[in-house]
């Protein structure tokens, strides 16, 4: 990406949450009777105004930031996932269950044993949409969608069921995994290591789709897949990797969430992470590099949610509503890439003058 392309999307990115924040503020005014400014205050206290909210919203879009990439990396093909939710709940399923069955092992075994298993987990789902994409013509989205409902109720079934520790009585869960087993704190910070796991995740998958031969390919193909494949690209390797490498990404996030957040599996881990991913993605164009700040917005966003509940007395999905407002602007905003003039080349500007 360019100078000038960087530019303006950076430019029409901002632009769409401005006004979405506008019409977030103008729609609480009218039916929550909240002025604008005391609710930028509290929302902007509640997400990075103190250093306990800091380090909240690091918390959170430390799975936002994995379960992005499970959008991310199909859209470079053209496909969009929607499925993450369901990669994170059987990711977050299996890293419990490896972790029981590693007990006793190194703490360093437990947890490599247990993000291999979130890995294989969530990026065998995707690989199955990504299956059925190529070998069948389904559309991914729908087939994404239905997957993630399968996953989340097998998830269910297991947890409630087979998985359930007898003591979990007024919320079913698994056994507790092993104290080893936990991820730590970051250095000073008290934000736990699956941030860094999602940010070294981001960073291969910038380097993967945007300096690598197999990334130059997964583009070629998400221009034209008919063109590709008559060019002979191998396109159902690309789909099959790719959508695996995205499930894998989410599924590392359900086994972050429990060996840092929940230390067990739970219905506390289908929190909506998987499909706020995709607002997070689409924010960043699909960039992995992009999707680190993105994805800390809108962490920043969902710790605040607890604050202006208490403080404003507003329902605490205000701030889904407020994300909903912000998808739907990002969309919009789609229309304006490449119509822009200040960001046109000379050269264009001056064919259309004329």
């Amino acid at each position: 990406m360019n100078s000038r392309s960087l530019a303006e999307t950076l430019t029409i990115t901002l632009g769409a949450l401005v006004a979405s924040l506008v019409i977030f503020g103008a729609f609480m005014f009218l039916f929550a009777h909240v002025r604008p400014g005391e609710l930028f205050h509290w929302m902007y206290i509640g997400s990075f105004g103190t250093k306990f909210s800091w380090q909240y919203s690091l918390t959170r879009a430390a799975p936002l930031i994995l379960a992005a990439l499970c959008t991310a990396l199909p859209a470079r093909l053209g496909l969009i996932v929607i499925g993450g939710e369901g990669s994170l709940a059987l990711g977050g399923l299996a890293a419990a269950g490896t972790g029981l069955l590693l007990a006793g092992h190194s703490p360093y075994a437990i947890q490599f044993g247990m993000a291999a298993a979130g890995c294989v987990a969530g990026g065998l789902l995707i690989l199955l949409c990504g299956a059925l994409r190529y070998w069948r013509g389904v559309n991914a989205t729908i087939s994404s969608l239905l997957l993630a409902y399968i996953a989340i109720n097998v998830f269910n079934f297991l947890v409630e069921g087979p998985m359930r520790d007898p003591s979990s009585l007024n919320k079913p869960a698994t056994y507790p995994i092993p104290n080893e087993a936990a991820l730590g704190k970051m250095f000073a910070l008290d934000v736990h290591w699956g941030l860094a796991y999602g940010i070294v995740a981001c960073v291969l998958a910038w380097i993967l789709m945007d300096h690598t031969t197999f990334g130059f390919a997964a583009r070629m193909a998400g221009g034209n897949m008919r063109a590709a494949q008559a060019a002979g690209l191998p396109v159902g390797r690309l789909i099959l990797v790719t959508c695996a490498l995205g499930g894998a990404a989410a599924g590392l996030a359900g086994m972050v969430e429990v060996a840092a957040v929940h230390h067990q599996a739970n219905g506390s881990l289908i929190a909506g992470y998987g499909f706020t991913g995709i607002l997070v993605s689409f924010i960043a164009r699909h960039h992995p590099l992009g999707i680190i700040p993105a994805a800390v917005l809108f962490g920043g966003l969902g710790a605040a949610s607890g604050i202006m509940q208490r403080r404003l007395q507003i329902p605490d999905a205000s701030v889904q509503v407020l994300m909903g407002i912000i998808f739907v602007m990002i969309l919009l905003s789609e229309s304006l890439y490449g119509r822009l003039r200040i960001f046109q080349p000379r050269e264009v500007r001056e064919a259309v003058a004329a």
